[in-house]
Protein backbone atom coordinates (compact mmCIF):
# COMPACT_ATOMS: atom_id res chain seq x y z
CA UNK A 1 0.00 0.00 0.00
CA UNK A 2 1.56 3.33 -0.83
CA UNK A 3 0.44 6.62 0.15
CA UNK A 4 1.04 9.84 -2.64
CA UNK A 5 1.34 13.29 -1.01
CA UNK A 6 1.72 16.50 -3.10
CA UNK A 7 3.53 19.64 -2.33
CA UNK A 8 1.56 22.21 -4.50
CA UNK A 9 4.13 24.70 -5.35
CA UNK A 10 2.36 25.96 -9.04
CA UNK A 11 4.54 24.33 -11.96
CA UNK A 12 7.47 23.39 -9.20
CA UNK A 13 4.63 20.86 -7.56
CA UNK A 14 6.02 17.16 -6.86
CA UNK A 15 4.75 14.39 -5.23
CA UNK A 16 6.12 12.83 -2.23
CA UNK A 17 5.86 8.92 -2.56
CA UNK A 18 5.72 6.34 0.52
CA UNK A 19 5.44 2.60 0.20
CA UNK A 20 7.64 -0.77 -0.34
CA UNK A 21 9.14 -0.98 -3.40
CA UNK A 22 8.56 2.71 -4.21
CA UNK A 23 12.40 3.45 -5.33
CA UNK A 24 11.56 1.61 -8.70
CA UNK A 25 9.46 4.73 -10.00
CA UNK A 26 12.96 5.89 -10.24
CA UNK A 27 12.77 5.35 -14.35
CA UNK A 28 9.72 6.69 -14.81
CA UNK A 29 10.34 9.43 -13.15
CA UNK A 30 14.23 10.45 -15.20
CA UNK A 31 12.32 9.43 -18.17
CA UNK A 32 9.58 12.77 -17.74
CA UNK A 33 12.65 14.75 -17.12
CA UNK A 34 14.00 14.15 -20.64
CA UNK A 35 17.61 13.91 -19.08
CA UNK A 36 19.95 12.50 -21.05
CA UNK A 37 22.17 11.30 -18.22
CA UNK A 38 21.92 11.16 -14.71
CA UNK A 39 24.34 11.42 -11.62
CA UNK A 40 23.82 9.14 -8.62
CA UNK A 41 25.24 10.00 -5.21
CA UNK A 42 24.56 7.16 -2.81
CA UNK A 43 25.97 6.70 0.51
CA UNK A 44 24.43 3.35 0.39
CA UNK A 45 25.48 -0.02 -1.97
CA UNK A 46 25.27 -0.26 -4.94
CA UNK A 47 22.37 -2.80 -4.75
CA UNK A 48 20.08 -0.07 -2.88
CA UNK A 49 20.59 2.19 -6.16
CA UNK A 50 17.44 1.25 -8.68
CA UNK A 51 17.88 1.02 -12.45
CA UNK A 52 17.75 4.33 -14.10
CA UNK A 53 17.36 3.92 -17.34
CA UNK A 54 20.10 6.59 -18.63
CA UNK A 55 23.78 6.62 -18.43
CA UNK A 56 24.34 7.19 -15.16
CA UNK A 57 27.55 7.89 -12.62
CA UNK A 58 27.54 6.71 -9.63
CA UNK A 59 29.04 8.45 -6.61
CA UNK A 60 30.41 7.27 -3.36
CA UNK A 61 29.47 9.32 -0.04
CA UNK A 62 29.06 9.49 3.86
CA UNK A 63 26.06 10.37 6.30
CA UNK A 64 27.00 12.22 9.16
CA UNK A 65 26.80 16.02 9.81
CA UNK A 66 31.03 16.06 9.50
CA UNK A 67 30.38 15.52 6.11
CA UNK A 68 28.28 18.14 5.40
CA UNK A 69 30.43 20.85 4.03
CA UNK A 70 31.27 23.24 1.68
CA UNK A 71 34.05 21.27 0.15
CA UNK A 72 31.94 17.83 -0.22
CA UNK A 73 29.54 20.23 -2.28
CA UNK A 74 32.65 21.54 -4.68
CA UNK A 75 34.02 17.93 -5.20
CA UNK A 76 30.08 16.44 -6.04
CA UNK A 77 30.05 19.49 -8.47
CA UNK A 78 33.56 19.05 -9.92
CA UNK A 79 32.75 15.22 -10.53
CA UNK A 80 29.36 16.11 -12.23
CA UNK A 81 31.16 18.45 -14.66
CA UNK A 82 33.94 15.74 -15.36
CA UNK A 83 31.20 13.25 -16.03
CA UNK A 84 29.51 15.67 -18.78
CA UNK A 85 26.15 16.46 -16.54
CA UNK A 86 24.74 19.52 -18.66
CA UNK A 87 22.14 21.71 -17.48
CA UNK A 88 18.65 19.52 -17.94
CA UNK A 89 20.00 16.39 -17.03
CA UNK A 90 19.13 15.33 -13.54
CA UNK A 91 20.79 14.39 -10.18
CA UNK A 92 19.97 11.24 -7.48
CA UNK A 93 20.38 11.56 -3.83
CA UNK A 94 20.04 7.96 -1.80
CA UNK A 95 21.25 8.23 1.75
CA UNK A 96 20.04 9.81 4.74
CA UNK A 97 19.08 13.50 5.94
CA UNK A 98 22.79 14.57 5.56
CA UNK A 99 23.34 13.23 2.48
CA UNK A 100 19.88 14.54 1.01
CA UNK A 101 21.15 18.14 2.32
CA UNK A 102 24.61 18.27 0.80
CA UNK A 103 23.74 16.52 -2.62
CA UNK A 104 20.74 18.93 -2.79
CA UNK A 105 22.96 21.90 -2.32
CA UNK A 106 25.38 20.40 -4.70
CA UNK A 107 22.49 20.11 -7.45
CA UNK A 108 20.97 24.17 -6.57
CA UNK A 109 24.32 25.46 -7.46
CA UNK A 110 25.33 23.31 -10.60
CA UNK A 111 24.73 24.69 -13.46
CA UNK A 112 22.58 27.12 -11.38
CA UNK A 113 20.37 24.45 -10.86
CA UNK A 114 19.31 21.17 -12.10
CA UNK A 115 16.99 18.81 -11.18
CA UNK A 116 17.36 16.48 -8.04
CA UNK A 117 15.22 13.34 -6.84
CA UNK A 118 15.49 12.26 -3.56
CA UNK A 119 15.57 8.48 -2.50
CA UNK A 120 15.99 9.14 1.24
CA UNK A 121 17.03 6.18 2.99
CA UNK A 122 16.77 6.98 6.66
CA UNK A 123 13.51 7.59 8.82
CA UNK A 124 14.63 11.17 8.86
CA UNK A 125 15.03 11.72 5.68
CA UNK A 126 11.63 10.06 4.86
CA UNK A 127 10.35 12.44 7.24
CA UNK A 128 11.76 15.48 7.31
CA UNK A 129 14.83 16.21 5.30
CA UNK A 130 13.72 15.41 2.08
CA UNK A 131 10.85 17.43 1.99
CA UNK A 132 10.33 20.73 1.35
CA UNK A 133 13.40 22.20 -0.73
CA UNK A 134 15.87 23.14 2.18
CA UNK A 135 19.42 22.65 1.33
CA UNK A 136 22.36 23.54 3.73
CA UNK A 137 25.78 22.50 4.60
CA UNK A 138 27.62 23.26 8.26
CA UNK A 139 29.86 25.29 9.16
CA UNK A 140 31.78 25.66 12.62
CA UNK A 141 30.08 28.40 13.92
CA UNK A 142 26.48 26.48 13.94
CA UNK A 143 24.35 24.05 11.38
CA UNK A 144 22.98 24.60 8.28
CA UNK A 145 24.50 28.09 7.78
CA UNK A 146 25.00 28.07 4.41
CA UNK A 147 22.05 26.69 1.93
CA UNK A 148 19.43 27.69 -0.82
CA UNK A 149 15.76 26.64 -1.42
CA UNK A 150 15.66 24.38 -4.00
CA UNK A 151 12.72 21.79 -4.72
CA UNK A 152 13.07 18.37 -6.13
CA UNK A 153 11.43 16.79 -9.04
CA UNK A 154 9.81 13.72 -6.95
CA UNK A 155 11.14 11.58 -3.62
CA UNK A 156 10.62 8.24 -3.49
CA UNK A 157 10.52 6.74 -0.18
CA UNK A 158 10.60 3.33 0.10
CA UNK A 159 10.06 1.50 4.04
CA UNK A 160 11.87 -1.29 2.97
CA UNK A 161 14.98 0.99 3.26
CA UNK A 162 14.27 1.64 6.67
CA UNK A 163 14.40 -2.29 7.77
CA UNK A 164 17.88 -2.33 7.15
CA UNK A 165 18.29 0.78 9.79
CA UNK A 166 20.45 0.26 13.35
CA UNK A 167 18.68 0.91 15.86
CA UNK A 168 19.57 4.52 16.79
CA UNK A 169 18.53 5.38 13.55
CA UNK A 170 15.11 4.74 14.31
CA UNK A 171 15.32 7.24 17.49
CA UNK A 172 16.92 10.24 15.27
CA UNK A 173 13.65 10.06 13.04
CA UNK A 174 11.03 9.73 15.84
CA UNK A 175 12.51 12.59 16.99
CA UNK A 176 11.36 14.48 14.71
CA UNK A 177 8.10 12.37 14.17
CA UNK A 178 7.05 13.75 17.96
CA UNK A 179 7.74 17.45 17.40
CA UNK A 180 4.75 17.01 14.69
CA UNK A 181 2.55 16.41 17.30
CA UNK A 182 3.47 20.08 18.51
CA UNK A 183 3.00 21.81 14.86
CA UNK A 184 -0.42 20.54 13.87
CA UNK A 185 0.23 16.58 12.27
CA UNK A 186 -2.48 15.67 15.02
CA UNK A 187 -1.46 12.40 17.79
CA UNK A 188 0.64 9.89 15.36
CA UNK A 189 1.93 7.93 18.32
CA UNK A 190 -0.31 4.95 17.76
CA UNK A 191 -0.42 4.96 13.55
CA UNK A 192 1.13 2.81 11.63
CA UNK A 193 4.56 3.56 10.54
CA UNK A 194 3.75 4.13 7.09
CA UNK A 195 1.02 6.30 8.42
CA UNK A 196 3.27 8.29 10.77
CA UNK A 197 5.78 9.14 7.99
CA UNK A 198 2.84 10.41 5.64
CA UNK A 199 1.36 12.02 8.66
CA UNK A 200 4.46 14.30 8.96
CA UNK A 201 5.43 14.13 5.51
CA UNK A 202 1.58 15.89 4.49
CA UNK A 203 2.11 18.48 7.09
CA UNK A 204 4.87 19.60 5.89
CA UNK A 205 3.65 19.40 2.71
CA UNK A 206 0.63 21.65 4.17
CA UNK A 207 3.04 24.14 5.49
CA UNK A 208 6.09 24.45 2.74
CA UNK A 209 3.27 24.67 0.31
CA UNK A 210 2.00 28.11 2.03
CA UNK A 211 4.96 29.41 2.65
CA UNK A 212 7.89 28.15 0.84
CA UNK A 213 10.87 30.52 2.06
CA UNK A 214 10.60 30.72 5.65
CA UNK A 215 8.58 34.09 5.67
CA UNK A 216 5.92 33.07 8.52
CA UNK A 217 4.26 29.69 8.81
CA UNK A 218 7.67 27.48 7.83
CA UNK A 219 9.18 28.48 11.33
CA UNK A 220 6.82 26.38 12.56
CA UNK A 221 9.04 22.90 11.15
CA UNK A 222 11.85 24.34 13.45
CA UNK A 223 9.94 23.67 16.52
CA UNK A 224 12.42 22.29 19.11
CA UNK A 225 15.55 22.76 16.88
CA UNK A 226 16.72 25.72 18.09
CA UNK A 227 18.46 24.17 20.91
CA UNK A 228 18.17 20.54 19.57
CA UNK A 229 20.86 22.59 17.15
CA UNK A 230 22.85 23.87 19.90
CA UNK A 231 22.94 20.63 21.93
CA UNK A 232 24.14 18.54 18.45
CA UNK A 233 27.00 21.42 17.88
CA UNK A 234 28.02 21.37 21.54
CA UNK A 235 28.41 17.89 21.65
CA UNK A 236 30.74 17.67 18.53
CA UNK A 237 26.94 15.60 16.95
CA UNK A 238 27.69 12.53 19.47
CA UNK A 239 24.01 13.23 19.84
CA UNK A 240 21.93 13.00 16.68
CA UNK A 241 19.65 15.52 15.15
CA UNK A 242 16.54 13.56 15.83
CA UNK A 243 17.42 12.98 19.62
CA UNK A 244 18.79 16.58 19.76
CA UNK A 245 15.37 17.90 18.70
CA UNK A 246 13.54 15.38 20.81
CA UNK A 247 15.39 17.45 24.60
CA UNK A 248 14.63 20.54 22.25
CA UNK A 249 11.02 19.67 22.10
CA UNK A 250 10.53 19.12 25.82
CA UNK A 251 12.86 22.51 26.18
CA UNK A 252 10.33 23.98 24.28
CA UNK A 253 7.61 23.51 26.49
CA UNK A 254 9.16 24.11 29.61
CA UNK A 255 10.37 27.61 28.34
CA UNK A 256 6.59 28.48 26.87
CA UNK A 257 5.26 27.50 30.08
CA UNK A 258 8.09 30.19 31.87
CA UNK A 259 6.74 32.43 29.87
CA UNK A 260 2.78 31.53 30.47
CA UNK A 261 2.25 30.46 27.50
CA UNK A 262 0.67 27.44 27.65
CA UNK A 263 -0.38 25.48 31.21
CA UNK A 264 1.38 22.88 32.90
CA UNK A 265 -0.80 20.56 31.19
CA UNK A 266 0.40 20.68 28.24
CA UNK A 267 4.21 21.62 29.49
CA UNK A 268 3.56 17.76 30.33
CA UNK A 269 2.47 16.94 27.25
CA UNK A 270 5.57 17.28 25.82
CA UNK A 271 7.74 15.51 27.82
CA UNK A 272 4.98 12.75 27.68
CA UNK A 273 4.81 12.30 23.72
CA UNK A 274 8.67 12.36 23.50
CA UNK A 275 9.05 9.97 26.04
CA UNK A 276 6.18 7.55 24.20
CA UNK A 277 8.88 7.31 21.55
CA UNK A 278 11.21 6.22 23.60
CA UNK A 279 13.48 9.43 23.23
CA UNK A 280 15.90 11.72 25.57
CA UNK A 281 14.26 13.98 27.59
CA UNK A 282 17.48 15.30 29.81
CA UNK A 283 20.23 17.63 28.42
CA UNK A 284 23.32 15.78 28.32
CA UNK A 285 25.63 16.71 31.37
CA UNK A 286 28.25 19.01 31.11
CA UNK A 287 27.24 21.32 28.92
CA UNK A 288 26.76 24.94 29.81
CA UNK A 289 23.72 26.80 29.64
CA UNK A 290 26.14 29.83 28.78
CA UNK A 291 27.92 27.39 25.96
CA UNK A 292 24.19 26.77 24.97
CA UNK A 293 23.08 30.31 24.76
CA UNK A 294 26.14 31.42 22.45
CA UNK A 295 25.29 28.56 20.27
CA UNK A 296 21.97 29.49 19.83
CA UNK A 297 22.84 33.24 18.89
CA UNK A 298 23.99 31.75 15.55
CA UNK A 299 20.37 30.32 15.03
CA UNK A 300 19.04 31.18 11.26
CA UNK A 301 15.49 32.66 13.11
CA UNK A 302 17.76 35.48 15.28
CA UNK A 303 17.14 38.70 14.40
CA UNK A 304 21.16 39.38 15.36
CA UNK A 305 22.25 42.07 17.25
CA UNK A 306 20.16 41.89 20.26
CA UNK A 307 20.10 40.22 23.24
CA UNK A 308 17.10 38.41 23.27
CA UNK A 309 16.67 35.27 21.54
CA UNK A 310 14.04 33.79 18.96
CA UNK A 311 12.24 29.89 19.23
CA UNK A 312 9.07 28.62 17.93
CA UNK A 313 7.41 28.50 20.95
CA UNK A 314 3.69 26.86 21.88
CA UNK A 315 0.60 28.94 23.12
CA UNK A 316 -2.98 28.81 23.86
CA UNK A 317 -3.71 29.83 20.06
CA UNK A 318 -1.21 27.26 18.53
CA UNK A 319 2.82 27.46 17.98
CA UNK A 320 4.43 30.68 16.68
CA UNK A 321 8.08 32.05 16.23
CA UNK A 322 8.65 34.19 19.20
CA UNK A 323 12.09 36.45 18.66
CA UNK A 324 12.35 38.26 21.87
CA UNK A 325 12.61 35.57 24.42
CA UNK A 326 14.82 36.79 27.03
CA UNK A 327 18.00 34.94 27.81
CA UNK A 328 17.24 35.20 31.29
CA UNK A 329 13.97 33.04 30.91
CA UNK A 330 16.17 30.66 28.63
CA UNK A 331 18.62 30.61 31.55
CA UNK A 332 16.12 29.99 33.94
CA UNK A 333 14.53 27.02 31.63
CA UNK A 334 17.64 25.31 30.99
CA UNK A 335 18.40 24.99 34.25
CA UNK A 336 15.00 23.38 34.94
CA UNK A 337 15.42 20.97 32.18
CA UNK A 338 16.96 17.17 33.28
CA UNK A 339 20.63 16.41 33.19
CA UNK A 340 21.89 12.66 32.45
CA UNK A 341 25.11 11.62 30.89
CA UNK A 342 24.64 10.99 27.64
CA UNK A 343 23.71 7.75 26.15
CA UNK A 344 20.92 6.98 23.39
CA UNK A 345 17.41 6.39 24.29
CA UNK A 346 15.82 3.28 23.57
CA UNK A 347 12.04 3.28 21.67
CA UNK A 348 9.48 1.32 19.74
CA UNK A 349 8.68 0.76 16.27
CA UNK A 350 6.71 -1.65 14.21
Amino acid sequence: MHRRIEVALGDRSYAVTIGSGVRHQLAEHLARTGARRVAVVSARPAEWVPETGLPTLVLGAEDGERNKTLAAVGELCRRFATFGLGRDDVVVSCGGGTTTDTVGLAAALYHRGVAVIHLPTSLLAQVDASVGGKTAVNLAEGKNLIGAYWQPRAVLCDTDYLQTLPEREWSNGYGEIARCHFIGAGDLRELSLIDQIAGSVARKAQIVSSDERDAGARHLLNYGHTLGHAIEVATGFEVRHGEAVAIGTVFAGRLAGLLGRIDAARVAEHHDVVRAYGLPVALPAGISADRLIEIMRFDKKAAGGGENLAFVLDSTDGPALVRDVPVGAVTTALAEMPRARWAPAGHRHD
